[in-house]
């Protein structure tokens, strides 16, 4: 593990294993998983995936939540911890949370980080949509009716989630897309 991610992976560790366990199981899971599909990636585009996958939740952790909303929250940490700038950007548009930072009406705020369109923005979000909460992979279908169900009585999630289905499914397709080829020309 190169020095950024193994930094990244500190910092999860430091702000959600102990007040935060289920959520720890899932990042150590999406870390994983990025960890394995990062293998096809030059070795910049590798730590980096690795590094934001340990990060990408790091918002929910109690002494890292301002706003309420984790992607800001964790990307804003992240930077404050002095992670690069595209490490900090990744956490803070992972799994179409521009969506939710415009219904939340923090739309202005998440225009602080610079979202990205490539391989390494959505192998993170099928990283993160691969993995359920306790850290095992699942389905894109099991991890959206899982989400749902956990929002249930929370409207703005709800509404966040059918809004971005389709960004979630496109990432999603991409990133089989590039993993088949990826197989395809390595091996």
């Amino acid at each position: 593990m190169d020095d950024v991610a193994r930094a990244a992976q500190t910092a999860a560790r430091a702000a959600l294993a102990v007040t935060l366990p289920r959520r720890w199981a899932h990042t150590r899971g999406v870390a994983g998983h990025a960890r394995v599909l990062a293998a096809g990636l030059p070795a910049g585009d590798a730590e980096t995936l690795v590094a934001a996958a340990w990060l990408h939740d790091i918002g929910y952790a109690p002494s890292v939540v301002r706003t309420g909303f984790h992607p800001l929250d964790g990307a804003r940490h992240a930077r404050s911890l002095g992670f690069p700038d595209r490490v900090a950007a990744l956490v803070a548009f992972h799994s179409a949370a521009a969506v939710k930072a415009g219904l939340l009406g923090l739309a202005d705020q998440l225009a602080d980080f610079a979202d990205e369109c490539s391989i390494v923005h959505d192998l993170l979000w099928y990283a993160d949509m691969s993995t359920d909460p306790t850290g095992r992979p699942v389905s894109f279908e099991a991890r959206m009716a899982e989400v749902r169900l956990r929002r249930a009585n929370d409207p703005v999630a709800l509404a966040a989630l059918d809004l971005g289905l389709p960004a979630r499914r496109d990432a999603w397709r991409r990133a089989e897309e590039w993993l088949r080829s990826a197989v395809t020309c390595g091996g």
